[in-house]
């Protein structure tokens, strides 16, 4: 594995690389743990702050405003990239550590769609563009700092680090939820509980900013502001010259495109699915992944560290090729464990159980459910709700119908399994890309040109994975309706969307993409 010779950096010490990685990857984990309790609370936010009457509707609003904090995140690439390049990284991605806190915790304070009405929505949508714009200029400032401390020959290996924040907020972020859902109850936390997780981010963000305001500014930027070579335009230098331009294009559609969608199908797909197409009860649907992802999670290292010895193309493109050949084999299995279709009740064992619980304003909930016992050791619950005002006791609301199902232990881990797969090609794509993307461009201008093609890969192309997957069920599940049979499998549908952007991005990155190590002049 060759390329260009760089100028040798002074040497430093592990310890110090450590500490940069520790400050940077704390500061990371902590916005993703923002952003994704958004993302695993989608089922609940959809009844918050949109109206009920069509839940099918309101999961698709609440997943549409999701992905408008991922598709605002290029032009937040655009305005933080330009403005780490000009005054460096350290203040740059700690304005946008306060951006991020800040609007996670106010979405927390925001009343429901039943007290403000479409003020809600519009609210929560202004602090998710706010998000999207403040994550837009974090990855890019912490992979250009810890890559600007490592050696030259050890940045595949020191960057993955930081890719472990990302699976390990979400990790965070599924904890928290658990335990808070938990400790108040399945009714609370679906009527305010859930506001916690935002809260409670504030405290997080509080020690980051700490941590953060210790760090120095990376070594390289320094040295070039010392000299006075900073570029003075860094968009008309990355955007302006054709041979930047063109290695930013080459970085999207050949490596963080499909690095995105593999991404969120494997982390935010795959949950989504597990609740919403196979119905498991919520709690195992987010144990089943946080085990998958705590399981996975030391890959990204390995495949970063590896990308070190034998380039970063082969492990990109491989983790993307394998999602297009097993996504859908993989998925169909994963519907077949929850099939009641192929499965035999035992019908004498069914249970029906009847709970009243008084809400605070006065109305009683009553909450119904009907447990089907399989021969496999599956558990089918079929829950109904309905609420009776205090005004009038006498005339129930209508019924909310809901389905869950909690999986026998041998299916439970066999899904854990599907799951840990899924992830596993993510640290194969993930795992490299930070040393690829800084690889790419030379340090007065990387900031900027590496955080444009990273967020539209990851921003949009992957931010979009969920809601476009989710709509093309909805469409193949109607056809199906119109026209039954006209749609073989239809919950497998949402996964063309992931396999046409990946294998798009594989056909690119092995025509164009150069295996070797894309050293630049000034490192």
């Amino acid at each position: 594995m060759t390329g260009k010779k760089a100028k040798v950096q002074p040497a430093i010490s592990k310890r110090t690389l450590f500490s940069v990685i520790s400050a940077s990857s704390v500061g990371t984990l902590i916005e993703w743990y923002d952003f994704y309790i958004f993302g695993s609370l989608a089922a609940i936010l959809s009844s918050q702050f949109f109206p009920k009457d069509n839940p099918t509707a309101a999961l698709l609003s609440t997943l549409a405003t999701f992905a408008a904090g991922f598709i605002v995140r290029p032009f937040g690439a655009l305005v933080f990239g330009r403005l780490g390049d000009l005054v460096g990284r350290k203040y740059t991605f700690l304005v946008t550590l306060v951006l991020m806190g800040g609007s996670t915790f106010a979405i927390g304070l925001i009343p429901g769609y039943a007290t403000i009405g479409f003020w809600a929505p519009l609210l929560v949508l202004l602090l998710r563009l706010i998000q999207g714009l403040a994550l837009g200029g974090e990855y890019g400032g912490a992979a250009t700092y810890v890559a600007e401390y490592a050696p030259e020959n050890q940045r595949g290996y020191y960057t993955s680090f930081i890719q472990t924040t990302a699976t390990l907020g979400l990790f965070v972020s599924l904890g928290v939820i658990l335990i808070t859902r938990e400790l108040l109850g399945v009714e609370a936390f679906a009527d305010w509980g859930w506001r916690v997780p935002f809260i409670l981010s504030i405290l997080l963000v509080g020690v980051s900013i700490i941590i953060r305001m210790r760090m120095a500014e990376s070594p390289l930027f320094s040295k070039l502001k010392t000299e006075g070579k900073i570029s003075k335009n860094p968009l008309a230098e990355s955007f302006g010259k054709k041979q930047n331009l063109k290695m930013v294009l080459l970085a999207l559609f050949g490596a963080t495109a499909g690095q995105g969608v593999i991404w969120y199908t494997g982390q935010f797909y795959a949950l989504s699915f597990i609740q919403k197409a196979c119905n498991v009860e919520f709690v195992q649907s987010n144990v089943i992944v946080a085990v998958a992802l705590l399981g996975a999670t030391p890959f990204f290292v390995i495949f970063g560290g590896l990308s070190d010895r034998i380039g970063r193309k082969n492990i990109m493109l491989a983790g993307m090729l394998l999602g297009v050949l097993t996504y859908r084999p993989i998925y169909d299995k994963m519907y077949s464990l929850t099939d009641l279709t192929t499965r035999q009740e035992l019908s004498d064992a069914q249970t029906i159980s009847r709970k009243l619980a008084k809400q605070p304003n006065g109305d009683l909930l009553t909450t119904s459910t009907t447990s089907h016992f399989y021969s496999d050791g599956l558990i089918a619950k079929d829950i109904e709700k309905t609420i009776a005002t205090s005004k009038a006791p006498n005339s129930p609301s209508k019924p909310e119908l809901t389905k869950a199902v909690v999986l026998p232990s041998r299916s439970f881990w066999l899904m854990i399994f599907l799951v840990f797969i899924q992830v596993l090609y993510v640290t194969m794509v993930y795992g490299p890309i930070a040393a690829f993307l800084v690889e790419l461009f030379p340090t007065r201008i990387r900031y900027t040109s590496m955080s444009l093609p990273y967020h539209i890969g990851n921003g949009i192309f992957g931010g979009l994975t969920p809601f476009i997957a989710t709509a093309l069920v909805a469409t193949a599940t109607k056809a199906n309706e119109v026209a039954p049979g006209s749609v073989e499998k239809p919950y497998l549908e949402g996964l063309w969307y992931p396999i046409l952007v990946a294998g798009v991005c594989f056909v690119i990155g092995l025509l164009y993409l150069n295996n070797k190590r894309y050293t630049t002049a000034d490192d």
